[in-house]
């Protein structure tokens, strides 16, 4: 005579929201299941989060745009500098010399120097008072934006945003 020896799992608790009530514990059986619903593998509905923004803190803002608006400053200007160096070896000064020469004539114009106007430490130095300027411009304008947002969230209530989990 032989003996069916089952084994049974207990499920911990599962805990709901705040306040709700706890489902007791209940026991799982570890052999064939009977029931052909709970053998179907069901899908799981992807997840949703709905989030409000209702307040964005204006010193972060100002760090944060700070520090983009100097890596845009940084850039503007090697990227200035390296288009210059471009045009310099690509020979187009010699060639706006030559033709302002050719096409004004005269003794006046013999000694004319592109360079002497359109020079690349000048170019330079312009470039980055231009780049100082725009730092503290686009800080001041990213942290108004923040503020005013505040201002206008807490009037309408804010952004409200949907959020879903991939499958």
């Amino acid at each position: 005579m032989t003996e069916r020896v089952e084994e049974t799992a207990v499920r911990p608790p599962t805990e709901g929201p705040i306040g709700a009530p706890v489902t007791p514990a209940r026991p799982i059986q570890a052999g064939p299941s009977t029931d052909p619903a709970a053998t179907a593998v069901r899908p799981r509905a992807p997840r949703r989060a709905r989030l409000r923004l209702t307040r964005i803190d204006p010193w972060s803002v100002m760090k944060t745009s700070f520090l983009l608006s100097i890596a845009f400053a940084v850039v503007t200007v090697v990227s200035v500098a390296m288009v210059w160096q471009v045009l310099g070896a690509a020979g187009v000064w010699d060639s706006i010399n030559s033709t302002v020469q050719e096409s004004i004539g005269g003794e006046d114009v013999a000694g004319f120097k592109i360079e002497d106007y359109l020079g690349t430490s000048r170019v330079l130095g312009f470039t980055m008072l231009v780049a100082a300027i725009d730092v503290v411009l686009i800080t001041a304008a990213a942290t108004l934006v923040a503020f005013l947002y505040n201002m206008s969230a807490a009037l309408l209530g804010g952004v409200e945003i949907t959020l879903a989990e991939d499958n």
